[in-house]
């Protein structure tokens, strides 16, 4: 910065605090404060400690700065939702209505917290960035904010029709998986019990199901009562993808506990065009071994190959064994049967013992019961329960028959191989490990969906579909920024050092690189995780300065970081310094 005196021919001159930088090889300038009014020895001060002229004196205190904001991560988020062009998605104009939602959306991405929360984040006084000024809402409270997100749900159906667009078209892949989180509460109609898989059993639980494409880039989420089974699920989607979104041939990718038996004869197979692809459960594995069907012995020269059964006509069995996975697979089940064999010790302990023993078939098999079904053991014990006693001893044969397929499945797809080959099946389905990792940021790592305390069924679907749309500018951010941060830049040379598609996904060289030196390959910038980076770019402020005493207030940003103005090309944000 430094202080320019402009001449104003018979008045006196413009005296201006200016700040310069040099862009795209020109001098940039711009104007700070008029310091026109400044008697002159307060000029003379700030000209000196602009040039580092006050060293070992002492110099007034001309300048104090009253408020400080992280920026950076607001300007990276919001540039990313233009890059997108998700506000007119949510609108079609611009309205206080549409500001509101596009900052509950950045607001999941920078500070996951509840409405009440994030409405206070936006109040210029106690606020934690400068979202709300940014978007024109300082002031709103957590009311407003709910009206928004009524508002969003009625969008809801257009919007996604609108990401189908983008990234689906006839016959391209479509996954999909459910997943499940607790509720706070009792008062919503759609939490239900049902199986946690966050291990809330005593909590009420709401099921969403997340449709991506073949990248795992998310395009719709619904939410289903808490207590509805994964399969039930899938018809919904399937109408959804075919009537709202127009589109007749596609390759629905599911696990084996959705895409299912029933599924398959129901609701898929009599739909024309409709194909899938998804993997056998354990037992219908064992049948094609017990059938003949699958010869273990295929698996003495190769790891992947293709079999057929009459049992399943018209479809294809892609048969793959890991050997990486066999020795684990026997590793857990070892653990288990022993940790299963210490509790049971602890039964038998309390039969025999000569003070109060229990006693009683039925006691028995309860404390028997939940042992088994604790670690789902009960296939590899046999146990004899009488009124008095109770022995066990494992099964050998049943176990001996597990470790025969330990490493072993079987994915199975009505996709013909002139559409898909052997490989790219078993791709196909192991891409479903990215609607996996969008569960994860879903629900713990980034974005926070849970708890949920919302007490109407429609602000629960909105919070979910808020939080998949964060989640949909956060996928696109870690693409852009993948030089900065741990993530696999090339997925392609991933594959490439993968001997077999059956083998365990390998990272690239650079990204190997990555991990070990901790710094970019070309500028040798800090590689860092997608959170830190957004924490970094909080450290870029909005600094509100007012000139001493109660003088003129002007704003100025700090000057980014490297890794910072990396940040933000990479993202083609630009700050307007």
């Amino acid at each position: 910065m430094y202080i320019e005196v402009i001449p104003n021919r018979t008045s006196r001159p413009a005296i201006l605090l200016r700040e310069g930088w040099r862009e795209a090889g020109k001098v940039r300038k711009r104007t700070i404060a008029n310091l026109s009014d400044w008697p002159e020895e307060k000029i003379r001060a700030l000209r000196a400690v602009l040039r580092n002229e006050s060293a070992g004196q002492t110099v007034p205190n001309h300048f104090e700065i009253v408020r400080s904001r992280p920026h950076g991560g607001v300007a990276a988020v919001l540039g990313m939702m233009n890059t997108l062009e998700l506000p007119a998605l949510i609108a079609d104009t611009d309205s206080a209505q549409r500001r509101r939602l596009i900052a509950l959306i950045a607001a999941r991405i920078l500070h996951p917290q509840s409405k009440l929360a994030t409405a206070r984040g936006l109040d210029p006084d106690c606020g934690h960035s400068t979202l709300g000024e940014e978007l024109g809402i300082e002031g709103d409270d957590e009311d407003t904010l709910y009206e928004a997100m009524d508002h969003l749900l009625e969008r809801q159906a257009h919007i996604e029709q609108t990401l189908a667009k983008r990234h689906l078209s006839e016959g391209s892949l479509v996954l999909y998986d459910v997943s499940s989180t607790y509720f706070e509460g009792r008062s919503c109609p759609l939490a239900k019990r049902g199986h946690s898989r966050d291990g809330k059993r005593d909590k009420l639980q709401i099921v969403f199901g997340l449709l991506c494409d073949a990248r795992g880039c998310p395009v719709a989420v619904e939410v289903f009562d808490g207590n509805t089974a994964d399969p039930a699920t899938l018809g919904a989607q399937i109408q959804k993808l075919r009537e709202r979104f127009g589109l007749a041939r596609v390759i629905w990718v599911g696990d084996r506990g959705l895409i299912t038996e029933a599924r398959i004869r129901e609701e898929l197979r009599p739909i024309e065009g409709l194909a899938w692809i998804t993997a056998l459960r354990a037992p219908a594995l064992r049948g094609l071994v017990e059938s003949g069907s699958l010869q273990l012995s295929l698996f003495d020269t190769q790891s992947l190959g293709e079999i057929a059964d009459p049992s399943y006509p018209g479809e294809r069995l892609v048969v793959c064994k890991n050997v990486r996975l066999g020795p684990e697979r026997a590793r857990k089940r070892q653990e288990l049967l022993e940790a299963t064999e210490k509790d049971l010790e602890r039964i038998v302990k309390a039969v025999t013992r000569g003070r109060r023993p229990l006693r009683g078939e039925a006691a028995i098999g309860v404390r028997v019961g939940q042992v088994l079904g604790r670690f789902k053991m009960a296939k590899h014990f046999m146990v004899q329960i009488t009124a008095e006693s109770m022995t066990y001893v494992r099964n050998e044969a049943a176990i001996a028959q597990e470790a025969a397929l330990d490493g072993v499945y079987v994915v199975r797809t009505s996709v013909p191989a002139t559409d898909l080959d052997t490989e790219h099946v078993v791709l196909a389905y192991k891409s479903l490990s990215s609607v996996e990792r969008a569960f994860r940021s879903y629900k713990s790592v980034d974005l926070h969906v849970r708890p949920i305390h919302h007490r109407a069924a429609s602000r629960v679907r909105s919070h979910v579909f808020v939080c998949m749309l964060a989640y949909y500018v956060e996928w696109h951010m870690r693409e852009k920024l993948a030089e900065l941060l741990f993530d696999e830049e090339d997925s392609d040379s991933a594959h490439a050092k993968r001997a077999c598609v059956v083998d365990e996904a390998q990272r690239s060289d650079a990204a190997l690189r990555k991990a070990a030196t901790k710094r970019t390959t070309d500028s040798q910038l800090p590689v860092q995780s997608f959170q830190t980076l957004l924490t970094n770019l909080a450290t870029l402020t909005r600094n509100r300065v007012q000139t001493a005493p109660a003088g003129t207030c002007f704003e100025i940003l700090s000057r980014p970081t490297q890794i910072q103005q990396r940040a933000l090309d990479l993202l083609g944000v630009s700050l307007g310094r």
